[in-house]
């Protein structure tokens, strides 16, 4: 019996996934840098700039994110105090999530204070 070898097509869907979702992604992102705009979250992230959208307010309802308005831009706060909301990991702060992506450019986890400053400014509740 022939061995079948996976198409090109094949191969890049089974690589598609990732380990955090998307709501995790934009979080970490914004947590990098408050002052995003949703286009370079979205390109950064690779969704669409509605997904953006849809995901920041449901944050902000959650009670995860506020925003308030500088000129014509959005500048974001996390409030990385609240625990995370699957039970698996439930027992885990937002903020243990957002310091284990260190921003772009970093070596690792033992690099994570290289976030923007923003990241101090973190709100604890």
């Amino acid at each position: 019996m022939m061995e079948r070898t996976a198409t090109r097509a094949e191969s890049s869907q089974e690589s598609a996934w990732t380990f955090l979702t998307n709501h995790a992604h934009v979080l970490i992102r914004i947590a990098q840098d408050p002052s995003s705009r949703i286009r370079d979250i979205a390109l950064q992230v690779g969704i669409t700039e509605r997904a953006v959208q849809r995901i920041i307010a449901e944050l902000k309802e959650a009670g995860y994110l506020t925003y308030d308005r500088e000129g014509r831009r959005n500048r974001y706060t996390v409030h990385a105090g609240l625990p995370m909301r699957h039970p698996v990991e439930g027992h885990c702060l937002v903020s243990e999530l957002i310091t284990t992506v260190p921003a772009a450019g970093g070596a690792g986890p033992e690099d994570a204070n290289r976030f923007s400053p923003a990241l101090v400014s973190l709100v604890h509740r």
